[in-house]
């Protein structure tokens, strides 16, 4: 009987077979790098959570909200109806969760902290409570913050919560949290961002319910004292000071208090062009020092019972006295975000040590960013939480790696090689931790150190092994009148400290600035970063394509050409040799500063009324700057009287760009671009780039983010405000 043969496959059929044979080999190979970095899957949980809040903080509004939701959690279930169970459909589906845990958490936050916020600037008398005082003994100022107030005057809305700079001159003594103050000050809404990329105190304020900022003014009375915590940091910050005067007080009292302002500006520079502003923020390397010295007197002391050493508990009870210790430093210090964080990390390396386990993991980092999102989730787009744990991930991971771990691993060798061993392993971890937080520093401060890795070799063991050591046994003896000797220590280490700060910020080259880097570009680095950082087999090395692309995307990322602030009254325009001059003559130190990062120029900008490629006279400046092969021709206002509207409308004609701190006239627009209160109260701040016409702002099209809702708030009742002082 002849056989009969199978029909041929079609084409199509062919085709099919293929897709699903690859679709398969490539899940089966995913499921193997999955399987071999099992134990390393549970670190992404917290990036997940990150992800999803900061998409909240991405997105502008409740639609892309909630389609983000959407799209999360149908891929979560798709994911395990794909993989059938596998490692691969669960990991999916975990991290899908995670994120809509993330993103929920941000929005509900937001909604949940939300209070009345000033829509137009008030002179009036109100009476509060003070929930914070931080002392500003440089700038000569005390801050205050104030809920529970008492209006002399009606405001519509009226904040629950306000924040006034008092003049130390008129600022009443005793000041601390719970008391009452009374206070005559000139209030204004929380500030959105000067110019694009700048620091967004409306949505910090936001976060922490304040409806206003403002400066005090005499008369101030103290109704009834304060019996707050804030008595306690207070009094020990002056102590501190009056032991140490100028910088070096202030950097001692930073490391005990975390109150930073005494420190004096220039200083403060200083530490930050040199990298070791993180010196500064009450962090894990503080807690790290404080509990180590606490643990050593109590081991020390616990071994001095005989009973007590016989029975080998005297490791876990000094282990508990450093918990305590953790605690406590965490409260005095005002239980910052760092702060908690390192509070929370120091727990959790105890109750390993109590419990047998390795005590330094990347474990521990994911559990310390999960309990902090969890808990405020804004803190993700913070540069302090993103500093904080990129630079502690990175320590971390470097020192688990196997190579790394058994190069830099303690053995009985000579005092010189290990001395050598420790300079080594210093370098390499200052070197890969300036690696890991120069993206973030250049998006947030539009600044990237270069010296940071060698300044901290000397910096961090001066302060972990010199300065804080001698500062709390001065607290310490203090208390019996014999704390002397021990402040010269604390006070000739803190000057050292110091004079590193100013020697390297002065070295050429120290900062190299750096223009706004796009959300896309940090991201990508981000990602590139965190995926070498936590896996541990070769597909690690992955990471290094998005890490690439994103450092490409921000080099190649050209500076603005022309930066214009959201009040329209400062201007910045880049000239021939790539510095920025203003529009101003002037013009205070804060702006200058602003918008110096914001055209990625290191050092302050020059005047126009200087430039040669512009024309000023009192009211108008006339800049022409050539670039792309054509001349760009911008007029700005730069006074407050009226210009006659004959002269005006052909200057507007002939400008590309029109910029004014005023409503022009109809008549008065430019060929491409017109910038004046009107168009600026909906855009924000602005940056343009002429060689492709680029235009960015603060505010965008549809943002609903609720701090964003109460700043359209503040431009409509100004603008009524307006109308109602031209009628």
């Amino acid at each position: 009987m002849a056989s009969i043969a199978a029909p041929a496959p079609s084409k199509a059929a062919r085709v099919r077979q293929t897709v699903c044979g690859l679709v398969t080999r490539g899940r089966d190979a995913i499921e193997r790098r999955l399987e071999a970095e099992r134990d390393q899957l549970v670190l992404w949980l917290p990036i997940a959570v990150a992800a999803g809040a900061a998409a909240w903080f991405v997105l502008p509004d409740a639609r892309h909200w909630l389609v983000a939701l959407l799209l999360a959690g149908a891929t979560g279930v798709a994911a395990l109806a794909i993989a059938r169970g596998g490692r691969a459909g669960v990991a999916t589906a975990m991290a899908a969760a995670a994120f809509v845990i993330g993103l929920a958490l941000a929005w509900t936050r937001a909604e949940h902290v939300a209070a009345p916020v000033l829509t137009r600037p008030v002179i009036v008398t109100l009476t509060g409570r003070i929930v914070r005082v931080e002392p500003l003994p440089a700038r000569e100022l005390v801050r205050v913050t104030l809920d529970r107030l008492r209006w002399a005057e009606p405001v519509d809305p009226a904040p629950v919560r306000v924040r006034v700079n008092l003049p130390v001159r008129d600022a009443p003594a005793g000041l601390a949290a719970e008391a009452t103050l009374r206070v005559r000050t000139r209030l204004m809404p929380p500030p959105p961002p000067a110019v694009p990329g700048a620091y967004d105190f409306a949505r910090v304020a936001w976060f922490d319910r304040i409806g206003a900022t403002g400066r005090g003014f005499a008369p101030i009375a103290l109704l009834s004292p304060g019996t707050g915590d804030d008595g306690i940091r207070q009094r020990l910050t002056a102590h501190i000071q009056s032991r140490l005067a100028g910088s070096a007080g202030g950097i001692a009292a930073a490391l005990a208090t975390g109150d930073t302002g005494a420190i004096a500006e220039d200083d403060a520079e200083a530490m930050r062009r040199a990298g070791l502003a993180h010196l500064l923020s009450v962090s894990g390397l503080h807690i790290t020092a404080a509990v180590g010295i606490v643990m050593w007197l109590a081991m020390r002391l616990l071994a001095l019972s005989p009973g007590l050493a016989l029975t080998g508990r005297v490791p876990l009870l000094a282990a508990g006295v450093g918990a305590l210790a953790a605690i406590g430093y965490t409260w005095l210090t005002g239980a910052q975000v760092p702060t908690i964080r390192s509070c929370v990390a120091a727990l959790m390396v105890f109750a390993a040590l109590a419990l047998g386990r390795e005590a330094v993991t990347l474990r521990l980092v994911a559990v310390g960013a999960l309990v902090v999102l969890l808990a405020w989730p804004e803190a993700i787009v913070s540069p302090s939480f993103q500093l904080s744990f990129a630079a502690v991930t990175a320590i971390v991971a470097l020192h688990e790696h196997p190579h790394v771990r058994a190069a830099l691993l303690a053995r009985d060798e000579a005092m010189t090689r290990k001395l050598a061993r420790e300079l080594a392993s210093l370098l390499l971890t200052g070197v890969v931790v300036e690696l890991a937080l120069m993206p973030i520093a250049a998006f947030h401060f539009h600044k990237a150190g270069v010296y940071g890795a060698l300044a901290n070799i000397v910096a961090i063991p001066l302060t972990t092994f010199v300065v804080m050591p001698a500062e709390a046994s001065a607290l310490l003896l203090d208390a019996l009148g014999a704390g002397w000797p021990a402040w010269v220590v604390a006070g000739a280490a803190t000057d050292v400290l110091l004079w590193i700060a100013r020697t390297v910020a002065a070295l050429p080259g120290a900062v190299a600035a750096v223009p706004q880097m796009a959300a896309g570009a940090f991201a990508a680095m981000l990602a590139g970063g965190l995926w070498i950082a936590l896996w541990r087999t070769r597909w690690r090395r992955l990471g290094a394509i998005p890490l690439a692309i994103g450092a490409t995307w921000a080099l190649t990322t050209s500076a603005p050409d022309l930066i214009v602030t959201g009040d329209g009254r400062h201007l910045a325009v880049r000239d021939e040799r790539g510095g920025l001059a203003m529009l101003r003559d002037r013009t205070g130190d804060y702006m200058r500063d602003t918008l110096a990062q914001g055209g990625g120029v290191d050092g302050e900008p020059a005047l126009l009324s200087e430039a040669p490629d512009a024309r000023c006279n009192r009211d108008l400046c006339w800049i022409e700057r050539r670039t792309g092969g054509r001349i760009w021709r911008v007029l700005a206002t730069r006074s407050p009287y009226l210009v006659p509207t004959a002269q005006l409308v052909p200057l507007c004609r002939a400008a590309d760009v029109v910029v004014s701190d005023r409503r022009l006239p109809r008549r008065c627009r430019a060929r491409w671009l017109t910038l004046d209160r009107a168009m600026l109260a909906r855009t924000g701040g602005v940056t343009v780039t002429f060689d492709d016409a680029r235009v960015a702002t603060v505010a965008m099209p549809g943002d609903a983010h609720p701090w964003r809702v109460a700043a359209r708030g503040v431009d409509r009742a100004g603008a009524r405000s307006r109308r109602a002082a031209g009628r």
